[in-house]
């Protein structure tokens, strides 16, 4: 199996380009040369309701925008990447942040053709269910990994309270699981903002779920 990402502008291909720079918000992040893009900021997700004692996994943590701000608020925080680990175990450093991580990705358990712009690996992947387990349990999932959003179980986001999640169409996804979205919706209060950051070709919206009471 392969998951593609439609390519778009901001990758750096001059082998010399390194340099560190500071978020509005006071994140440090050390850009490398890398053929693909960098993400350092992470508009599109809400997670200003992250609790304390949350664990929060962060599926597609690219070079660390997301967890690394999580980590200000929850202290257990698990990164799960396939291809950028090494920017973004030297940005967790940068930021002196407490953040597990996990080189792989979300699938089938199968190995796996990751690409992100024109950075390509095989590489382990694990199921939901199994990253929950290895993360040491789940409350607060982030969750953007190109398409393979669709292979998770549904009765995996079970015991989850809170998903932020991007949803993927064709091309970047061969299909989608709506039964991924019933048990959503069933088990969920939820929005999906139509209107993603990047505006990318294949990108449904991003999911905004908060788990129901139970009566």
């Amino acid at each position: 199996m392969e998951l593609r990402i439609v390519d778009r502008p901001g990758r750096c291909k001059d082998p010399s380009f390194e340099k560190t720079i500071v978020t509005a918000d006071r994140v440090r992040f050390r850009l490398m040369h890398l053929p693909c893009r960098q993400i350092t900021e992470v508009p599109e997700y809400r997670f200003s309701d992250m609790r304390r004692n949350d664990r929060v996994l962060d599926i597609g943590a690219n070079v660390g925008a997301f967890c690394i701000r999580a980590a200000r608020l929850s202290s257990q925080v698990t990164a799960v990447e396939p291809l950028t680990t090494g920017p973004l175990k030297e940005n967790i450093r940068l930021n002196n942040a407490e953040i597990r991580v996990i080189e792989g990705a979300l699938g089938d358990g199968a190995e796996c053709l990751v690409s992100w712009d024109d950075l390509h690996r095989t590489v382990p992947t694990w199921t939901l269910g199994q990253l929950v387990t290895l993360a040491g349990g789940c409350d607060f999932l982030k969750c953007d990994c190109e398409g393979a959003e669709w292979q998770i179980c549904p009765e995996d986001l079970l015991g989850i309270r809170r998903i932020e999640m991007e949803l993927h169409i064709p091309p970047i996804c061969p299909k989608i699981n709506p039964r991924l979205l019933d048990v959503i919706g069933e088990h969920f209060t939820f929005a999906i903002d139509r209107s993603p950051v990047h505006s990318a070709l294949g990108v449904m919206g991003i999911l905004h779920a908060v788990k129901k009471e139970v009566p």
